[in-house]
């Protein structure tokens, strides 16, 4: 009988010990996430990139691209519009990236003097190449290793930039860089064929805006908004543009 008691109150004290154990742990566990995770309540952070093609440059120049091929006077005034045009935005900027071609990088620093408080980065995977496209005649002159590697560096390149806010927090990131790149992007947005990238054009110092949600969800917010920059001083890919003279006319 005694016995018996003993036995009866060891399995109870077991069974309390354990209960004391389990609560323990799970008011430890509960403890561990509320610190874990306040870091990241409320943070839904969206990322907006504004995609900007870089100004007019000089078509005749026959240096590299990262040395020559500079921006003409007029695609001197675009950049200096289109960076106006993002200073008028009720938003903060947070990044300015831009490829290292010439022509992009120039209208880039040039957007840097009215946001110097950003460093600008440049990055050779936003280079301007050529991607597969559906227009035979294209596809006939271009060499089909050059054609490939264009689309693995642009692919890298929406990997590497169309992604969430990496600390949560509203973004605002400017990339200057290429018509050719900018409409690859826009596909890959859109969920479309890659290879239609042609079908849309693109103006110099043209502003196309995506939003990336913190859930990686993305929107095409604007494609090619050329409303800072005068018609006049509009110049499209595949257009018969007309050289703009800038100086004053001579006295007669």
């Amino acid at each position: 009988m005694r016995l018996n008691l003993i036995r009866s109150r060891s399995s109870k004290l077991v069974v309390s010990f354990l209960t004391i154990v389990i609560i323990a742990l799970l008011f430890t566990i509960s403890f561990s996430n509320v610190f874990c995770q306040a870091p990241v309540q409320g943070k839904n952070g969206t990322r907006t990139l504004y995609l900007i093609r870089h100004g007019q440059y000089d078509h005749d120049d026959k240096r590299d691209p990262d040395v020559g091929k500079n921006l003409v006077s007029l695609g001197i005034a675009q950049s200096r519009l289109v960076a106006t045009r993002l200073k008028s935005l009720p938003v903060e900027m947070t990044a300015l990236h831009s490829s290292t071609m010439s022509r992009a990088r120039q209208t880039a620093m040039i957007i840097n003097e009215t946001f110097p408080d950003l460093e600008l980065q440049q990055s050779r995977i936003i280079r301007e190449c050529t991607p597969p496209t559906w227009r035979e005649d294209i596809m006939e002159r271009k060499d089909p290793e050059n054609l490939q590697e264009c689309e693995d560096q642009l692919e890298a390149a929406f990997a590497e930039y169309f992604t969430p806010s990496p600390d949560g927090e509203d973004r605002h990131d400017i990339i200057v860089c290429h018509g050719n790149v900018i409409r690859y992007f826009v596909t890959k947005v859109l969920k479309v064929e890659t290879k239609s990238w042609l079908q849309m054009t693109t103006g110099n110092c043209g502003l196309t805006i995506v939003r990336i949600k913190s859930n990686g969800t993305m929107k095409l917010v604007a494609f090619n908004d050329m409303g800072h920059i005068p018609q006049n001083l509009v110049t499209e890919t595949g257009s018969n543009n007309k050289l703009k003279d800038l100086m004053l006319p001579e006295d007669k």
